[in-house]
């Protein structure tokens, strides 16, 4: 309504059920982005913002939170008492961990770094493992989950992770693939592992306008924030861009422009 604080949708045409073809034209692609000053856009490609939030934290939700709502809420069905396993510090797996843990859930963790296993443990991180000095961390998950799995897996490492993710997944498990940060190939045949182990499949590529307005009712009754690690002005973009491939962000980062914000 008039005077609320509104989000884009990443695509502005497809508002409810599954996706087509014709709907799937996305912002920053086939369909302008919004790192501009200005922008015209038809109010049917935005929704309200979560209440209390300011633009910075709203400018978050459309493509890292909504992705990560879709894969564990909408796909997966989180229920409490299950476990979550999250890829790394990007922003759609920090969104993971916090909405996983908000809902009653426990989360295992992976990165390189142990400063940044150290974060995640405070973020609430149930378990962390370096998959640097552990490259067969499937087995360590098993290992933490008396040989049972998790019944979730946010998977955005892609091609190197893959293989791993497939091995502690529990039977009838999750996997949402979200990423391909290691390669789009894997590089083991494990087609038998996942109809094997009867595993869940699910792309996911962010959702669409009711699966928005589903997750800001559910923040709008939740204390998550997002972590926000990095600012950046508009004038200095490609150095955000280049500071998110170096992996050196944690959570997201945002762009400021003419004082307001919007987020990578």
């Amino acid at each position: 309504k008039e005077g609320d604080s509104v989000i884009s949708c990443s695509y502005p045409f497809w508002t409810n059920g599954p996706p087509k073809a014709s709907l799937m034209k996305f912002i920053g692609d086939n369909l302008d982005g919004y790192a501009t000053e200005y922008i015209a856009v038809p109010e049917t490609s935005l929704t309200r913002a979560p209440k209390n939030w300011s633009h910075e934290e709203a400018a978050t939700l459309p493509c890292a939170g909504l992705t990560a709502w879709v894969a564990l809420v909408e796909f997966g069905k989180l229920k409490a008492g299950e476990i979550v396993l999250v890829q790394g510090t990007g922003g759609v797996s920090i969104f993971a961990l916090q909405l996983a843990k908000a809902m009653g859930a426990k989360v295992i963790a992976t990165s390189s770094s142990e400063q940044k296993l150290k974060r995640l443990r405070e973020l609430g991180a149930d378990e962390v493992i370096n998959y640097k000095t552990t490259p067969n961390w499937g087995r360590e998950v098993l290992k933490r989950t008396n040989n049972d799995g998790v019944d979730h897996v946010i998977e955005v490492g892609g091609g190197e992770t893959f293989g791993e993710s497939v091995r502690c997944t529990k039977l009838g498990g999750h996997i949402a693939l979200i990423g391909v940060l290691s390669g789009p190939a894997a590089s083991q045949i494990i087609l038998p592992h996942i109809f094997l182990k009867q595993i869940r499949l699910s792309g996911i590529a962010m959702g669409n306008h009711q699966h928005q307005k589903n997750m800001i009712e559910f923040l709008d009754q939740s204390s998550i924030r997002p972590i926000i690690s990095d600012r950046f002005p508009l004038n200095k973009l490609s150095e955000a861009f280049q500071h998110q491939i170096d992996n050196n962000h944690f959570g997201k980062i945002s762009i400021i422009v003419d004082n307001n914000l919007c987020s990578l």
